[in-house]
């Protein structure tokens, strides 16, 4: 039981009762940066207090809720009062500069950080990446808005010569001022390129690069040049230990492991929508999988708690 309701599901969370405390000792203090609970237009599984609850269970320090549609900040400080701040697990969010937010708006980033929000998304669903990925294949995996909601056009961060524009500088100097976390959501090689240099330029210190093999289309040596540049390369479970007709191979992961290194790899869950397993779930399958890999278990603690705590909370 989590809460007060049951969200396992027998085929989706399949041996998630199962006791493997190897697993669970190196769960207790782990940081998920990246999970999606409701409420959302996109269908979700669990609520922003149901998402807490089960890592709280499982002994997590922290998660981060995002919404690709809105900030979720105020969402996390109204929960407060409602039994959040009971709970033993710290709850945090920011804001991703997609068309619901007014795009790239610093306006919007500030009110979100000094709000108490952690973490800036650069386009996600209106990066061109994002858009040609979906043009290209029919069957994405990504959910359907129950919402009826106006397409959102593509959201570039650099002008027609390359040039990273003004007002995303303007959001660097907010982040950096902040000391967040950038991610540069779903913006193909080359915008992320620009952002990252633009980023250090700022003053950024807290960069990652997010799920490069789904629609960011980064090599495994164009990820490990970003970890150079001294940025964290986040690989999402639900890709390679989801629903067992989307899953990638597991040794795509380990490659980029490799070569980026431990020391500038996160693994995080990327789930709560309708049809995925839950984060908890998805985050003992891959330590488990990571486990009978050969990665260690100090290392398998750095890849989902150290260097995720590190950018979040240090």
């Amino acid at each position: 039981m989590i809460g007060e309701i049951s969200l396992l599901d027998p085929e989706l969370d399949a041996g998630r009762e199962v006791a493997d405390e190897e697993v669970d000792r190196i769960l207790v203090g782990a940081v998920d940066l990246h999970q999606h609970p409701g409420p959302s237009p996109f269908p979700r599984r669990m609520s922003i207090m149901d998402a807490a609850r089960d890592a709280a269970g499982a002994g997590f320090r922290a998660i981060v809720a995002k919404s690709h549609h809105h900030s979720m900040v105020t969402d996390i400080l109204a929960l407060q009062s409602a039994g959040l701040a009971e709970l033993p697990i710290d709850v945090y969010s920011g804001i991703a500069l997609n068309r619901t937010v007014g795009g790239l708006n610093p306006y919007a980033v500030e009110l979100a950080l000094r709000m108490g929000g952690k973490m800036v998304w650069f386009p996600t669903l209106t990066s061109a990446a994002h858009v040609q990925h979906h043009q290209h294949h029919h069957d994405t995996g990504f959910p359907t808005s129950e919402v009826e909601l106006r397409p959102q056009e593509i959201i570039s961060i650099v002008d027609e010569g390359g040039a990273v524009l003004p007002e995303v500088r303007d959001i660097l100097t907010v982040i950096a001022a902040e000391d967040a976390v950038l991610t540069c959501g779903h913006l193909g090689v080359a915008e992320s390129q620009a952002l990252i240099d633009a980023a250090l330029e700022e003053g950024v210190r807290r960069i990652v690069v997010n799920h490069p093999c789904f629609v960011v289309g980064a090599s495994v040596e164009q990820a490990a040049a970003w970890a150079r540049q001294g940025v964290y390369i986040e690989h999402c479970a639900v890709m390679y230990f989801g629903r067992p007709d989307r899953r990638r191979d597991l040794g795509e992961l380990l490659s980029f492991i490799k070569a980026v290194g431990v020391g500038q790899t996160v693994v995080s869950s990327d789930s709560g929508q309708k049809a995925n397993p839950l984060p908890v779930t998805l985050l003992r399958r891959a330590v488990r999988a990571l486990l009978d890999s050969g990665v260690t278990e100090p290392e398998a603690r750095q890849l989902v708690a150290t260097n995720a705590g590190q950018l979040l909370l240090a």
